[in-house]
């Protein structure tokens, strides 16, 4: 009977532990499933992680992007800006310049008509003492330079040598050009004496400046004793210092021993016929 009961026990003890076998092994099989799959999932986890990270950075770049392709499009507006406002100032700028041009182009022309009457005018006087003093004179010569009537007369004509008393013939021919500076009396006439290089030592004249000046003054009271008012005289002296010629023999000499009589409009009366063309121009006449 003990036999049997101790048969018995040990073999629901021997069940017992086959069924506990069994259910560890089926456990630990899933356990290794569990294992698997959780090793599968961490593997996409970090995958997915990696994705994400990799898309993050994408993004962050295209970020950027976007805020530098908007700085760039704030930029290209600015610039858009700034072009067109330049371009209407440029515009604005040369049409000025244009108008500016006209007006300076005006005031050139009208510059050109007055000196254009100034010219005018000093070929009256040219043609009117070519007539009076009669140009055949070989001895006396009249031309136009700059605008300026020059009236050169031979020092043989107006005094003796080395003198400077004016001879009766200088006094007929400064007698005609009297009546032209008279009759031009917004005129002045200026009196240019010249020498030659020949050194001038004959008391109370020390030398050719002397004697130059002393000739422009004698010449010039003859024309004030013929009626020419003496606000309209000047008297210069240039000695030897301006020579037509080189003063390398007698006949150059001879040239260069002169008296010119300078017919020239007063400056500030010029002066004032150009500034009244200005104002004539500036108020649109």
């Amino acid at each position: 009977m003990k036999r049997i009961m101790l048969l018995g026990v040990c073999s629901m003890v021997l069940l017992a532990s086959c069924v506990s076998q069994k259910k560890y092994a089926e456990l630990e099989a899933k356990q290794q499933e569990t294992q698997d799959l959780l090793n599968t999932a961490t593997v996409k986890l970090n995958s997915c992680l990696a994705d994400q990270a990799a898309a993050q950075a994408r993004l962050d770049g295209l970020k950027e992007q976007l805020a530098d392709l908007r700085k760039s499009n704030d930029a290209l507006i600015k610039s858009s800006q700034d072009l067109t406002e330049l371009t209407s100032k440029g515009a604005s700028n040369l049409e000025k310049s244009l108008e500016s041009l006209q007006e300076r182009d005006l005031k050139i022309t009208r510059l050109q008509d007055a000196l254009s009457r100034k010219d005018s005018v000093t070929l009256a006087i040219v043609t009117s003492l070519k007539k009076e003093v009669g140009i055949n004179d070989p001895d006396i010569e009249i031309n136009v330079e700059k605008g300026v009537v020059f009236i050169s007369i031979a020092d043989k004509l107006l005094f003796q040598s080395g003198s400077y008393t004016v001879t009766s013939r200088a006094k007929e021919i400064l007698g005609k050009v009297a009546k032209v500076i008279n009759s031009k009396p917004n005129f002045e006439a200026m009196v240019e004496a010249h020498t030659d290089n020949v050194p001038y030592n004959k008391p109370p004249l020390l030398d050719n400046w002397d004697l130059s000046v002393k000739r422009a003054t004698s010449v010039v009271r003859v024309l004030e004793d013929l009626e020419v008012n003496p606000q309209q005289l000047i008297a210069a002296g240039r000695s030897y210092h301006v020579p037509l010629v080189e003063n390398d023999n007698a006949a150059n000499r001879a040239k260069n021993r002169r008296t010119r009589i300078v017919v020239l409009p007063k400056i500030d009366q010029f002066y004032e016929m150009v500034e009244q063309e200005m104002k004539n121009l500036s108020e649109g006449n």
